[in-house]
């Protein structure tokens, strides 16, 4: 027995009858936060260059499939080796330059992929495509695959979204005594603008925020380490004085 079967069967006990009662109750709809969770602690891994750390993380995802995978066996809608054929038969299939047709056209991988996933899923229109992107993502990796997927043209848009996003500052910065929900159309404009930006460079939107609040994070350490040196806190100081600081120092080192 190899070790995905032990971890199976140690599984299927612990859901068995004279197993573990909090395993034996869990339902598909009770596991989402705990398979959201181990993903972001996958990643975090990654970005600490930690490969214990990614090894386990790995592995409690892994868990979290089995369990998905079991439950659905024990209630006759699939089994794990349906996932398994299933994930298989999908590489093939959006890889027919590999596995098939060794002539296939491979100048635009990403634009084949989603050319072969659009045929195999049979959408029609460019709305189902884009509303094939799952809500529960992160707003900022959900709206950045949304846009991505709408296939505007780089070179005619990246212009026109610096300018829309400088028009959205200038609306907000005029909006002060308008309403929160005026606020918000004109934030949500201004955040759709700045991932078309991020799009056309080429970069995660979820993880710039992410790497930009850590330096913030840290600048603001090295200022608590300051003020403690000379026997005082951020409090003593101001925190606005703080953020001042902060602030200049984010935006040296981002030079």
């Amino acid at each position: 027995m190899d070790s995905f079967d032990r971890l199976t069967e140690t599984v299927s006990v612990l859901m068995g009858e004279n197993g573990c009662p909090w395993d034996r109750v869990q339902t598909h709809e009770s596991l989402k936060p705990y398979m959201l969770e181990e993903c972001y602690e996958v990643l975090d891994a990654i970005d600490n260059k930690d490969d214990t750390a990614l090894c386990e993380e790995l592995g409690d995802v892994l868990l979290q499939v089995v369990f998905h995978g079991l439950i659905a066996q024990k209630e006759g809608r699939f089994t794990l080796d349906d996932v398994a054929d299933g994930a298989d038969k999908k590489m093939i299939y959006r890889h027919p330059h590999i596995f098939s047709d060794k002539n296939a056209e491979v100048s635009a991988p990403f634009e084949k992929w989603e050319e072969i996933k659009k045929r195999e899923k049979g959408y029609q229109t460019k709305t189902e495509i884009m509303r094939s992107v799952a809500k529960t993502l992160p707003a900022l990796v959900r709206a950045q695959k949304v846009i991505k997927k709408s296939k505007v043209e780089k070179t005619e848009k990246i212009d026109n979204s610096f300018d829309l996003a400088q028009e959205c500052l200038e609306n907000l910065k005029q909006s002060k005594n308008d309403n929160k929900q005026h606020k918000m159309e004109i934030l949500g404009n201004l955040l759709m603008q700045i991932l078309n930006i991020s799009n056309f460079f080429e970069i995660n939107a979820e993880f710039s925020l992410t790497n930009a609040l850590e330096t913030y994070i840290t600048k603001l350490e090295d200022f608590e380490n300051m003020s403690a040196a000379v026997g005082k806190t951020i409090e003593d100081t101001g925190l606005e004085e703080a953020d001042v600081f902060v602030r200049s120092l984010m935006s040296k080192s981002s030079k």
